[in-house]
């Protein structure tokens, strides 16, 4: 499967891809859209993602994911970071606020 660049992308393609045809309401964007194949993430949050969230969401998460890792300058693999990124992601989709307004467009970046 190609991205928007053209580039085939393996691994995480498929956590992201909707390979199922799998549909959620997804409350990031409230609307039906294609779901996640797989909980994108362990534990109970999930599986709260995965029933709750869409793949585009997911995707809009794993950009906003990145600038965190970035401006905290953390490793994904250390057990801070991994519990700050569930915070943060905890809030980007179940947090007050977290539903985009009807009509929302993502930003396109540079």
């Amino acid at each position: 499967m190609a991205d928007t660049c053209g580039h085939t992308t393996g691994h995480e393609q498929q956590l992201v891809g909707n390979k199922s045809g799998r549909m959620v309401f997804c409350k990031k964007f409230q609307k039906e859209l294609p779901g996640l194949d797989a909980p994108p993430w362990p534990g109970e949050l999930g599986q709260r993602i995965f029933e709750n969230i869409s793949a585009q969401a997911w995707k809009l998460w794993e950009d906003r994911m990145k600038m965190i890792l970035n401006e905290y300058r953390l490793m994904p693999w250390q057990k801070e970071a991994q519990e700050l990124v569930a915070k943060h992601m905890e809030d980007f989709f179940f947090g007050e606020g977290a539903a985009l307004p009807p009509g929302y467009v993502p930003q396109q970046t540079k």
